[in-house]
């Protein structure tokens, strides 16, 4: 027997579904997306929500801070995507970073940091959100079996890979990444939303 094409599709946008659904459930965010490349990229592409978020090119909100402990490779690509875009790119301590300046359209933290600390990032999300920023936390998939979600915490975007979910180390890459973020920010989330 050999499948039609409507019944591949189907299994497809079923297994699309059970990935959202998972990643929604595990982030505490109510929207996932299923179309991203790898942790890195998915970082760049909810900076760059965060910068339309924040009023994008008509807006004094030009900068995004990006925590020192996230994953070097994150740092860099996040980096390179802000340049093309005109965003300035800060990297720094979380906890010491001037929030109330008000140039900031979001912020990234890693959860947990690339040295495997767990660190509980409530008060410096509350200065971000004060500060009208957008709170981004990327996430390990198996970590959030275990620990708080970051939706739980009040992180509006989640980011992060799902290598640790069935793709071993050796067997090759990119890892298929995933974003999770807020109803009310569906029409900016990059890739199809099933």
């Amino acid at each position: 027997y050999t499948p039609y094409q409507a019944e591949i599709a189907q299994g497809r946008l079923e297994a699309l579904l059970n990935f959202q659904t998972m990643v929604s459930d595990l982030t505490g965010l109510p929207l996932a997306g299923a179309s991203l490349l790898d942790e890195s990229t998915a970082a760049a592409e909810a900076m760059a929500m965060c910068y339309s978020i924040g009023g994008g090119h008509d807006s004094a909100k030009d900068t995004f801070f990006v925590a020192d402990d996230c994953h070097p490779q994150t740092i860099a690509v996040v980096q390179t995507r802000g340049e093309s875009l005109g965003v300035k790119i800060v990297v720094g301590d979380a906890n010491s970073f001037d929030y109330s300046s008000g140039n900031c359209c979001g912020i990234l933290l890693q959860y947990p940091t690339t040295h495997g600390r767990l660190v509980d990032y409530r008060e410096v999300i509350a200065q971000a959100h004060g500060a009208g920023a957008q709170a981004v936390v990327a996430a390990d998939l198996l970590a959030l079996t275990m620990v708080t979600p970051p939706g739980e915490f009040g992180a509006d975007i989640a980011v992060g890979s799902a290598q640790r979910f069935g793709v071993p180390m050796g067997f090759g890459g990119p890892h298929a990444a995933y974003i999770a973020t807020k109803l009310e920010h569906n029409r900016r989330m990059p890739g199809p939303v099933s």
